[in-house]
């Protein structure tokens, strides 16, 4: 009895220590989130105006642009996985992760060859860990993103669109994140970043569209245009996936102070039986001494 009494109440000093743990990581998640939230908004405001613009020369220039024209036969695309660095977010990684599975079986169904571009450690271990390749890896600015790395990313994706097919370079680019929808609900997106397929910003409702001028030209513009419009997108895609993976932790790491709190109060209702066992044990052995004596 006293060996058992004894494990119980290791195992209920271990799961208070990881209580604490849990109940420390999930404090520090929720501090950061209303950070990451705010960073998102901020970014709001930017992203839509520069997907307005983009949206207003492309509809209205008439322009035969490679990078809002779908190519006619579309030989490979790249797809940008937004993962995190870190673990202990529940389903964060593993929802994104499915996501672009689901994707990539899609294009390859198609006829399609696929690139990867990695961010994050998880969505790097995942590929390392199965043997597949990918063109680019990111890690290590995924909490709090810079608009460095978007910026990087950016450049690279991009360059691989303005490579000729001929030479390996991509027709589509496709993003995977996940989206902050509130702070227990964090939704996987597939959004297709190039070719522009959302026009944006046209007056519906009018009945006469606004006339644009466009100085020095349309194609000089858009080729200025497109380069900011696809870094504010891959930003805010970071900032997204950094608030989701925020409210993630959070979520996750109640869920297991809870659990540890179950498991305290089950671990105590054992010691507490095994310690009635062991005192009645006591005092029958007392008894019985007594009676033999007599």
């Amino acid at each position: 009895m006293g060996a058992q009494l004894r494990v119980y109440r290791q195992k209920i000093k271990s799961a208070q220590t990881t209580k604490k743990i849990t109940r420390a990581m999930e404090l520090i998640a929720a501090s950061r989130i209303q950070k990451a939230k705010a960073r998102v908004e901020a970014s709001n405001p930017y992203n839509d105006a520069i997907t307005r613009a983009v949206s207003a020369v492309a509809t209205h220039s008439k322009l035969d642009h490679p990078l809002v024209t779908e190519a006619e036969n579309i030989q490979r695309a790249a797809v940008v996985i937004f993962t995190s660095d870190r673990g202990l977010a529940g389903a964060f990684n593993s929802q994104v992760l499915r996501e672009a599975e689901e994707l990539n079986e899609l294009l390859i169904e198609e006829g399609k060859e696929v690139k990867f571009y990695l961010i994050g450690r998880k969505a790097q271990g995942y590929f390392n860990f199965r043997n597949r390749p990918s063109e680019r890896a990111w890690i290590g600015d995924t909490e709090n993103p810079t608009f460095e790395t978007a910026k990087e990313i950016s450049d690279a994706v991009l360059g691989a669109y303005e490579t000729p097919a001929e030479e390996g370079g991509v027709q589509e680019i496709h993003l995977v994140y996940n989206k902050l929808v509130s702070m227990v609900s964090q939704v996987p997106l597939v959004k297709r970043l190039l070719p522009l397929e959302v026009v944006e910003g046209v007056a519906e409702s009018s009945d006469l569209e606004p006339l644009y001028e466009f100085e020095p030209d349309p194609d000089t513009v858009l080729d200025t245009l497109l380069p900011a419009y696809i870094e504010s997108r891959i930003f805010n895609a970071l900032l997204e996936s950094a608030a989701a993976k925020h409210a993630a932790t959070q979520k996750a790491m109640k869920s297991a102070s809870d659990n540890a709190d179950a498991l305290i109060r089950d671990y105590t209702r054992l010691a507490n039986n095994a310690r009635q066992a062991e005192i009645t044990q006591q005092i029958s052995e007392i008894v019985g001494g007594a009676d033999a004596l007599s």
